[in-house]
């Protein structure tokens, strides 16, 4: 079991994916609706993995992604978008990201790509 923190602006997709990971059997230690939110909450629930939407108001989740490796080198960030858009792909995977999920979420690619991280 890890402890997730989910980081989206959109409330019904942090609701999607607490489901599909309660039902894998992991805690989410927290929720964030934009990147400055989930570099705040970050040290203070010390998740296994966090889930990062990209484009986000406040902090996108790019910037959050690497605001989060600064606080802890070893934390992994899972990037999820919309915008299949390969240099954002590129940016988030050489910023640290350890993978990255397309939107809207199919529930095994999810499953495949949580395993795989933890």
């Amino acid at each position: 079991m890890s402890k997730i923190m989910i980081v989206d602006d959109a409330a019904f997709m942090r609701a999607m994916l607490k489901q599909i990971l309660l039902a894998m059997g992991n805690e989410v230690v927290a929720e964030a609706s934009n990147g400055l939110e989930a570099v705040r909450l970050y040290p203070l629930v010390n998740p296994d993995l966090v889930t990062m939407d990209i484009t986000m108001p406040e902090m996108d989740g790019i910037e959050a992604l690497r605001n989060i490796r600064k606080l802890d080198p070893q934390a992994k960030v899972i990037m999820c978008s919309a915008m299949a858009q390969q240099k954002l792909v590129i940016d988030a995977i050489t910023s640290g990201a350890k993978d990255f999920i397309s939107k809207p979420f199919q529930e095994e690619k999810i499953v495949e790509t949580i395993n795989r991280a933890c």
